[in-house]
């Protein structure tokens, strides 16, 4: 069920269903719903006899000031001075509309009605009845519970499935991710940056040719680059270091490290290790 792309969730205490959904990651309770555990006919009559009460007004006034920068304090002052007079009638949409509170909230539909942050709520249930408070929570916290066990088997779900697709797709890990032998007319060409050299042993390409394939997409190389490619190419950054070193110049040492990049990504593509991570 939904309202305004906001899920609704019920939970039935002592007879009466109690709806509630699920706000930027906080809940919110029906105090309309709630209401009618003391008046079923007009529990609109229930919320706004309990918005009258100076204790009422303070708390709101107090959760806003926690939890609400933009809370308007100089409108809150005027209706904590009014509170508890007998010419004080509060609605809640009037309080949402003067001082942008966030703790409750008015929503129209079928399921419609004053919700509340879950801390106001509860608040509002011990004023309408303490047992029906006591219920409400017992019910809450077991939703609360239910729903935590389906995310942890969701959450092993999608472990499962991820080693399954990962075995469903190995050949054509192995297919993509291999690197072409380079041809000689690669290997000769003088590539002037090591990091593109490292690039063309372990791509097939530079990092222009490769944005020049994909104008539209931002990043370099190897921001694309698999796990397995990011494996090899920590290697190679440290052979061409050594090879480097021996003295080697870069038409041989592109073809000394494609060769070790295509030895060692057929070694990856296979490695147990290597998969145990990837589906961590």
């Amino acid at each position: 069920m939904e309202i305004m792309n906001q899920k609704i969730k019920i939970i039935k205490v002592k007879d009466i269903q109690i709806s509630f959904l699920n706000k930027s990651g906080e809940d919110y309770i029906s105090l309309t719903d709630i209401a009618k555990y003391k008046n079923p006919e007009a529990p609109a009559d229930i919320i706004k006899n309990w918005l009258r009460s100076k204790n009422t007004i303070a708390l709101l006034g107090l959760w806003e000031k926690l939890h609400n920068p933009d809370f308007k304090l100089v409108e809150f002052d005027q209706f904590r001075e009014e509170a508890g007079y007998n010419h004080f009638v509060l609605s809640p949409k009037k309080w949402l509309e003067t001082t942008n509170a966030v703790g409750l909230q008015s929503k129209s539909g079928k399921f419609g009605g004053t919700f509340a942050h879950r801390d106001i709520a509860f608040e509002f249930a011990s004023w309408v009845s303490v047992e029906f408070k006591l219920y409400l929570i017992k019910e809450f916290q077991r939703l609360k519970e239910d729903e935590n066990k389906r995310l942890k088997l969701d959450w092993n779900l999608q472990r499962t499935l991820a080693k399954v697709n990962y075995r469903i797709h190995t050949d054509a890990i192995k297919a993509k991710l291999i690197p072409p032998q380079l041809t000689k007319q690669q290997i000769n060409f003088v590539y002037a940056g090591e990091a593109d050299l490292l690039n063309m042993a372990l791509f097939g390409k530079t990092a222009k040719q490769r944005r020049d394939e994909n104008p539209r997409t931002r990043g370099n190389i190897r921001d694309y680059a698999a796990l397995e490619q990011l494996v090899i190419l920590s290697n190679l950054e440290s052979i061409n270091a050594l090879l480097i070193r021996q003295g080697l110049d870069q038409s041989e040492r592109l073809r000394q490290l494609n060769q070790i990049a295509i030895t060692q990504m057929r070694s990856l593509v296979d490695n147990r290790n290597l998969k145990r991570i990837k589906t961590l």
